[in-house]
C-alpha cells in the first residue's frame, strides 16, 4: 500500500476498506455504520489512505495509522453489531486484486496512454519525469522521487516514435533499474525500427538489429532481468534479434479487434483480408474463425498491382488487417481490388497508425455505399500518441484502447 500523508491525500476512491465520503473532520463509510474520526484538524475535508493497525475488537474502538509521518486515525465503531471480520474480509479482497503494485513512468508522447493505463487497475501508480533540455540541445532528465520508488515494481511507458526523442527515454531507461527496484518493466508498444528495411545487398544496415541490441544491454534490477512489452512486431523474426539478458513478452491488438468486431451489427457478415502472405502469416490464426482473403502485390514495371490470391468477397463487409500502416498505398490498393470484386463494405485495422506526413488524410468514410471511395471503419490502437491526437473523432477512425493489455501484462 502506498504511503500518503494527509497533505498528499487525493480520493476516496484509493481506500481499501470501503469506499468512503467526506464530511468535515469525519469519513463516513457508505456501506456500513462505521466511521474514521480524524484527530487533527488540518485534515479537512480530504480523504485519506491509511493503514490497518487492528481491527480487533478493543471495546468497539479500533486504530489505524497513516503509513508515514503524520497524525494518527481511530476507527470507531457506532454500531456494535457491525463485524470486525466483514472489516478484514474487504481488506483482503481489495489486496488481493492486486498481484503486485507497479509505479509507472511515461514519456511526454504517451501520457494520455499512461493515464488510462492507470485508470484500469488499483494496482499501477503513475509517476512523473522532469523532461528538460539545456542550452546546448541535450537531455536535462530528472527522476522525481527517486528514493521512494526503492523496493517497489518499476515500469516505463516509452514512445519511439522518430530518432530525437529515443536518446533521452534510453538515458531514463538505463537509469530507473539501477535505483534498487525490485523489477523494471519496459512498455515499447510500437517497435519502429525496420519497418522499412529491406537487407537485399552487402552494406544494408539493420537497425532493427542495433535497437534490439541496445534494449538487451538494459541494466539488471534487484529482481533480475528487464522486461519488454511490444504490440505486433513487423518483421517476425526481430523477436529473435533480442539477447538474452532481457525478457521479450509479444502482445498483440487483435483481440481488440475481435471484441469490436463482434459488436457490429453485421457481425455474422465479416471476412477477414490479408493484404499480403506476410499479413497472412502474421495474424491469421488469431483470426481463423472468419472468411479469409488473401492478397499479393505484382509489381509490373514501376507500377505496384494489388490482386486477390484466394477468398471471395462479393457481398461481404471485408476487414483489412495488417500490422501497421505508413502511406497506405497498399492498403488503398487493396480496397479497390476488394471493392471491384464485390464486397458490400470495407473496413480496415492496423495496430500500428504511423502515417507519416499526415498521410491519414488519403482514407475517407464510405457515405454512399460506394466502398471503393471510402472505408465504413478505419481501426488504430494508441501505440502511436501522436497520429491518435490527429485522428481523433475524425470518422471513419476509431482508436481501440491498448491500455487494459498493458495493464494486464504490468501485472504479471
Amino acid at each position: 500500500m502506498a504511503a500518503i500523508t494527509p497533505a498528499t491525500a487525493t480520493t476516496a476512491a484509493s481506500l481499501p476498506l470501503t469506499q468512503f465520503s467526506s464530511s468535515s473532520s469525519s469519513l463516513s463509510s457508505t456501506s456500513s455504520p462505521i466511521s474514521l474520526k480524524v484527530k487533527t484538524d488540518t485534515l479537512g475535508n480530504r480523504c485519506v489512505r491509511c493503514g490497518v493497525r487492528s481491527l480487533e475488537n478493543q471495546s468497539g474502538h479500533r486504530s489505524l495509522d497513516f503509513l508515514s509521518n503524520g497524525d494518527p486515525i481511530s476507527l470507531i465503531n457506532t454500531n456494535s453489531s457491525s463485524s470486525p471480520i466483514s472489516m478484514a474480509a474487504a481488506v483482503s479482497e481489495s489486496g488481493a486484486k492486486c498481484s503486485k503494485r507497479v509505479c509507472l513512468f511515461y514519456s511526454n508522447e504517451t501520457r494520455d496512454l499512461a493515464e488510462s493505463i492507470v485508470s484500469q487497475s488499483d494496482c499501477i501508480e503513475l509517476r512523473s519525469i522532469n523532461w528538460k533540455k539545456f542550452d546546448d540541445g541535450f537531455p536535462n532528465l530528472f527522476i522525481q522521487n527517486a528514493q521512494g520508488i526503492r523496493g517497489q515494481h518499476v515500469a516505463f511507458l516509452a514512445s519511439f516514435s522518430s530518432p530525437a526523442v529515443i536518446f533521452e527515454q534510453l538515458s531514463v531507461i538505463y537509469a530507473l533499474p539501477k535505483l534498487f527496484v525490485s523489477s523494471f518493466t519496459l512498455v515499447l508498444p510500437f517497435f519502429p525500427t525496420g519497418t522499412s528495411e529491406r537487407m537485399e545487398d552487402e552494406g544494408d544496415v539493420a537497425t532493427a538489429f542495433t535497437l534490439a541490441r541496445i534494449l538487451s544491454n538494459i541494466p539488471t534490477s534487484r529482481g533480475g532481468p528487464t522486461s519488454l512489452v511490444t504490440f505486433d512486431i513487423h518483421a517476425l523474426q526481430e523477436r529473435f534479434y533480442f539477447g538474452d539478458t532481457i525478457l521479450p513478452c509479444f502482445e498483440s491488438g487483435i483481440p481488440l479487434l475481435k471484441s469490436r468486431l463482434q459488436a457490429l451489427p453485421d457481425s455474422d457478415n465479416i471476412s477477414i483480408a490479408f493484404p499480403d502472405d506476410g499479413a497472412w502469416k502474421r495474424f491469421h490464426k488469431q483470426l481463423q474463425h472468419y472468411p479469409t482473403i488473401v492478397c499479393n502485390k505484382v509489381r509490373m514495371g514501376d507500377k505496384r498491382i494489388v490482386r486477390i490470391k484466394e477468398g471471395d468477397a462479393e457481398g461481404r463487409h471485408v476487414v483489412i488487417v495488417d500490422d501497421l500502416v505508413q502511406s497506405g498505398g497498399t492498403l488503398i490498393e487493396c480496397q479497390k481490388v476488394l471493392a471491384a470484386h464485390g464486397a458490400a463494405k470495407i473496413s480496415a485495422y492496423v495496430t500500428h497508425g504511423i502515417f507519416p506526413k499526415s498521410s491519414w488524410k488519403r482514407f475517407k468514410l464510405d457515405t454512399k455505399g460506394d466502398p471503393a471511395e471510402g472505408l465504413s471503419y478505419f481501426w488504430i490502437t494508441d501505440s502511436c500518441g501522436t497520429t491518435v491526437k490527429e485522428v481523433m473523432n475524425k470518422p471513419p477512425f476509431e482508436v481501440l484502447s491498448l491500455a487494459g493489455t498493458i495493464a494486464s501484462a504490468l501485472q504479471v
